[in-house]
């Protein structure tokens, strides 16, 4: 969603290839830098004269000189309007501005040329030649005058900021060097770069040079007396935010970061972009690059509906699907309190007063009609779903009622009303089930793949592992511990998880949207796994008093490692480096007939993983036509 001006800038340009209304356009600041290159021209013009006669003021008709340095004005001026050089199209002393300069100053010579033939040669055609140069030379030696003058007094004080030392010297690094040094109020005041590349060794940013690799780092930080090192590469994956870490750890620096590209979007780093290291930095965060393109193909202009919008996935999917500009984003979820949250997000008012806003439970068939009739989706996220493993193990029949009838109304209704694509969220958990949420995931994968094959649309689910930052997950939990003194509870030493940021799970889920998919599971790359004992001795050490680490044992349903891939799938990515496409037998709805929410514990537990575990069923038209 892009937000637009209400009313132009005052220095907003003519479009181009117009001339402006007038020279009554121009700001006085702007009439100023007109005059000082006319000024400068004109002093060009006497220069290169004086020259052509090696020096000889005898020889140099000085009345020609003013009067066609008068002419010249003139002709640069009217040339520097018309090529935007003094309407505010660019900021002073830029790169675009000298070229502008330059194509001015290029036009600005022959027609001297000319009005000195006219005017029966008032000065040496060389020297107007020459003077073109000159003035150049002169009016960019100006601007960078004024500009270096301006940064100078822009620059914060190293006494009222922290001396920062910068590893990366790219864009990114650029980008936040120059934000620090124009800023008089920064908190910040970069002191030196790392960087590794050969090639930047004597690399300057405004000033602050390059004083090394990485591995130089303590070394520079004392030389340099920092306080701060600041990782200022967006791209940097995990491991190189861990690596970075660890070698700033004994300098006793503080270290900070500023955002991965997945919460940038494309924008310029800033001060205010600069935080803390966070576990999310350390533990999933990648570069993930997006088809805009196919993204936009599916949701801009089309009408969303998002189920489970209140929760952590479905709130991030409605933040990051408003920016394809859909034309309504529906958002569906029984519990209000998350309605509001993610309203208050999104547009910052939270008065509930949208219909797009909709309370509704996905058990419930009936609500679903209303709904799906009166907004009308053509797409459908299907992120609502119960998801803590140890809960679900003690009371199966709230598995089968959310997550697996749950799912299968919420895929009737959407063939019901023609929804034209619909992604289903599941989990790492349903790779080769063990545990009654990875048996009711499975099953939702494979009641996904019958919907896809029984109609038009195009169907599909997304597995993924766990996303820092989302309610419940094991960073959430540590992190209250250590907060109430400990100790920090870990399963056993061993065990291992998958992690991903929420935004870059949910920028794949919605790529995984666009992908052309018959029924198939959209795996998700989630990286090397980590170990969890590691991350709670991470967070022990960051503590500010000694925090024990309890070791409680593997719970019922819970695996040693996950995996991303069952047994008998295999990793197979013929649209997007970052997801797997996997076949899934499909699960005939008519099946779920079996499983019967008043049936004992472990009778309905062996039912849910023998319909997860169990060959193809046949997917039943008629059946699902007459549902």
């Amino acid at each position: 969603m892009q937000v637009r001006s209400a009313a132009p800038r005052e220095d907003t340009d003519v479009p181009g290839g117009r001339w402006p209304h007038g020279i009554g356009s121009v700001l006085p600041g702007r009439a100023a830098r007109a005059g000082v290159d006319a000024l400068a021209l004109g002093v060009a013009l006497a220069i290169a004269t004086v020259l052509r006669h090696d020096g000889n003021l005898a020889e140099s008709d000085l009345s020609g000189v003013l009067l066609l340095a008068a002419a010249g004005a003139v002709v640069h001026t009217l040339l520097g309007l018309r090529f935007g050089l003094y309407t505010g199209r660019w900021a002073y002393g830029c790169f675009e501005e000298i070229a502008a300069l330059a194509k001015t100053t290029a036009v600005t010579t022959p027609v001297l040329f000319v009005l000195d033939t006219l005017l029966d040669r008032l000065v040496p055609r060389s020297a107007i030649i020459a003077s073109g140069l000159i003035a150049l030379v002169l009016t960019a030696g100006v601007r960078y005058a004024v500009r270096l003058s301006r940064d100078q007094r822009l620059r914060p004080s190293p006494e009222h900021g922290g001396r920062v030392v910068v590893m990366g010297a790219g864009e990114g690094a650029t980008q936040v060097v120059r934000a620090m040094l124009r800023n008089p109020e920064s908190p910040y005041v970069p002191v030196a770069l790392l960087d590794d590349d050969p090639a930047k060794r004597t690399l300057q940013v405004m000033g602050v040079p390059v004083a090394g690799t990485r591995h130089a780092m303590a070394a520079v930080v004392s030389r340099y007396e920092a306080d701060i090192v600041l990782i200022a590469i967006p791209s940097a994956g995990a491991d190189l935010v861990r690596e970075l870490t660890e070698l700033a750890r004994p300098t006793g620096a503080e270290v900070k970061v500023v955002p991965p590209v997945v919460e940038l979007f494309g924008r310029t780093v800033g001060v205010d972009d600069i935080r803390p290291v966070s576990h999310a930095d350390l533990l999933g965060r990648r570069e993930i690059g997006l088809d805009l393109r196919a993204i936009a193909g599916y949701l801009t202009g089309r009408r969303v509906l998002v189920t489970g919008a209140g929760g952590s996935i479905g709130s991030e999917l409605c933040r990051q699907l408003v920016r394809f500009d859909p034309a309504a984003l529906v958002m569906l979820d029984r519990d209000e309190s998350g309605l509001h949250a993610v309203q208050l997000s999104m547009d910052g008012r939270g008065l509930l007063d949208d219909r797009n806003l909709v309370v509704a439970d996905i058990r419930d068939r009936q609500r679903l009609d209303e709904v799906f009739t009166e907004h009308r989706p053509q797409v459908v996220f299907h992120a609502a779903a119960l998801k803590h493993l140890p809960l679900l193990e003690m009371h199966p029949s709230e598995a089968l009622k959310t997550n697996i009838i749950g799912t299968y109304q919420i895929l009737q209704t959407a063939q019901r009303h023609g929804v034209e694509r619909l992604v289903n969220i599941s989990t790492d958990k349903a790779a080769d089930p063990g545990s009654v949420l990875g048996y009711s995931k499975r099953i939702t994968e494979r009641l996904t793949a019958a919907a896809d094959e029984a109609g038009d649309g195009t169907y599909c689910s997304v597995r993924f592992g766990n996303v820092l930052g989302s309610r419940g997950s094991v960073l959430t939990a540590f992190a209250a511990q250590v907060e109430a003194g400990g100790p920090i509870t870990v399963t056993h030493p061993e065990v291992s998880r998958f992690f991903m940021t929420v935004q870059e799970a949910v920028r794949l889920v919605v790529q995984a949207g666009a992908l052309d998919s018959a029924g198939e599971v959209l795996v998700l790359d989630m990286g090397e796994p980590v170990r969890i004992a590691d991350v709670a001795r991470r967070l022990a050490d960051a503590a500010e008093r000694p925090v024990p680490i309890v070791y409680t044992g593997l719970r019922p349903g819970e695996k040693m490692h996950e995996s991303l891939f069952g047994a008998h799938e295999s990793d197979r990515r013929p649209n997007h480096p970052l997801i797997s496409q996997v076949p899934v037998p499909p699960l005939d709805g008519a099946a779920l007939s079996l499983l019967d929410p008043k049936a004992s514990r472990p009778e309905l537990i062996a039912v849910m993983r023998w319909l997860a575990e169990s060959p193809a069923l046949s997917v039943a038209r008629q059946y699902l036509k007459a549902s």
